[in-house]
């Protein structure tokens, strides 16, 4: 059941009306069932995997958190979630990986299974592995109930999409059934309309179909074509990913539910560094408190730290996906971070990363092209294709037609982003000024409405959210 569907407008609709009529001790039986039905509605078998993760990994939790044996306990959870996901994920990558070595020693080649992947593993598993780790640590001061361990798992707003969640960001508010409030409830809409708005108007409508006629056509698109089908993939991801998780925090806002923020105009960023500070950043502050730290981070002198940053952004490339595209672009991103690293501007305070001026634009631009170059691998279906469209970039010929609405449309995504600074930064003041003028809740409610409008307009256009096969 995707977000930007009637279906979920009505499923969400129905939630929110039975939670707002019954106690605070009561919410978290119906939102836990109504989690447990949003999974089986999209594929019911795998609600079987689900459930066993679950309670395999309570009992461990409970083992953790009873202290003996704890970190046989966290050892085995970890390698049962583990292991659940390479299985589900990977399998057929490392079976064509090796199959020239199986085929040399057995004779005969294997075959790769046929494996649907299970909706949202890759998030409830990093989900599952930072609880059992900060009980471990002492970070989670006990183990939740049975059905609050479920929830913080499986809780449907946050389930495919993310953000990826620790146990001291829920669960102290599922403790109390969430707070819905007048606030929340308005903020939880206007995420949502704007959520909607980026996904299916900007990712869908606008760039999706450029985007897609590009590279699925890439020996015989022009420079120019190539070039803004890079920017809008750039765009439309940005747009997809963040206008799903806006569209997830305000569904969560409605039941009364705080998730944090995981984008903060990521393509504003002056180095690789403050980039993966502002993209998925959920994900960026769980690769670092989970992988490059216990790898040893920056604590064993310049050549560890340079290790572990590859390591940790290589292993995050094959997060994303079962390929070798995704394995390049994810090893790419620790070049990138290892040649900021070593270079002078990585001594820069990150303290004000809010302002920007004119004299941080050329490191806006350069750092832009740096992430589209890994952009071009993270949607290029096959490495080929991926070289391809590289190397028409940067030999072919610009004298050919451009695709000047696409050009157009690459500039509006690009202010719009800025626009998107420029309002968060300010938003307090944006909104005393509407609560303040007399046609404030009127103005406020037809903005609302114009821009649901406009994303139900194009629903038709709508596609999977693109995360979806991760």
């Amino acid at each position: 059941m995707l977000f930007n569907s009637l279906q979920y407008a009505i499923f969400l609709l129905a939630i929110w009306l039975v939670t707002r009529t019954l106690p605070r001790s009561a919410r978290v039986g119906v939102l836990l069932a109504a989690s447990f039905l949003f999974y089986a509605l999209w594929h019911p078998i795998y609600l079987l995997l689900l459930a066993t993760m679950l309670l395999v990994n309570f009992a461990l939790l409970r083992a953790i958190a009873n202290g003996k044996n704890a970190r046989w306990a966290l050892a085995g959870s970890i390698s049962f979630t583990l292991a659940s996901l390479i299985w589900f994920k990977y399998a057929a990558l490392l079976i064509t990986t090796a199959a020239p070595v199986i085929e040399a020693v057995f004779g005969a080649p294997p075959t790769a299974p046929t494996i649907f992947l299970p909706l949202g593993i890759s998030f409830y598993s990093f989900q599952i592995i930072a609880l059992a780790v900060d009980v471990k640590r002492g970070e989670v001061d006990c183990p939740p109930s049975l059905s609050r361990y479920a929830l913080f798992v499986c809780f449907f707003p946050q389930l495919v999409a993310g953000p990826i969640l620790r146990g001291s960001e829920l669960l102290p508010q599922l403790e109390g059934g969430g707070e819905q409030t007048p606030e929340r409830t308005r903020r939880g809409l206007w995420l949502l309309a704007v959520g909607a708005m980026k996904k299916m108007f900007f990712a869908d409508f606008l760039l999706a179909g450029f985007v897609n006629t590009a590279f699925g056509a890439a020996d015989l698109a022009s420079a120019p074509i190539h070039l803004f089908a890079v920017y809008s993939f750039a765009f439309q991801i940005y747009f997809d990913f963040s206008g799903y998780t806006d569209m997830a925090r305000g569904s969560a806002l409605l039941l009364g539910i705080e998730l944090p923020l995981n984008f903060r105009e990521p393509y504003l960023s002056r180095n690789p560094a403050e980039f993966w500070r502002r993209w998925h950043i959920t994900l960026s502050s769980w690769l670092r408190d989970y992988l490059y730290i216990p790898l040893g981070g920056n604590r064993y002198g310049n050549l560890f730290t340079l290790r572990n940053l590859a390591l940790t952004m290589m292993l995050g490339g094959l997060w994303h996906g079962a390929a070798w595209t995704f394995l390049l672009w994810g090893t790419l991103h620790g070049v990138f971070l290892i040649a900021h690293r070593l270079s002078a501007s990585s001594t820069r305070g990150s303290s004000n990363e809010e302002r920007i001026d004119l004299r941080d634009l050329p490191a806006i631009v350069l750092c832009f092209h740096a992430v589209c170059i890994g952009w071009v691998f993270f949607r290029a279906p096959d490495v080929a294709t991926a070289m391809t469209v590289l190397g028409t970039i940067a030999t072919g010929s610009y004298a050919s037609p451009w695709p000047w609405l696409q050009v157009v449309v690459v500039g509006v995504c690009a202010a719009l982003h800025v626009a998107e600074r420029i309002g968060r930064i300010h938003i307090a003041e944006l909104q005393s000024v509407c609560a303040s003028a007399r046609w404030g809740p009127a103005a406020e409610g037809l903005a609302l409405g114009a821009v649901l409008a406009l994303a139900v307009a194009v629903s038709d256009s709508g596609g999977d959210f693109i995360y979806f096969q991760f």
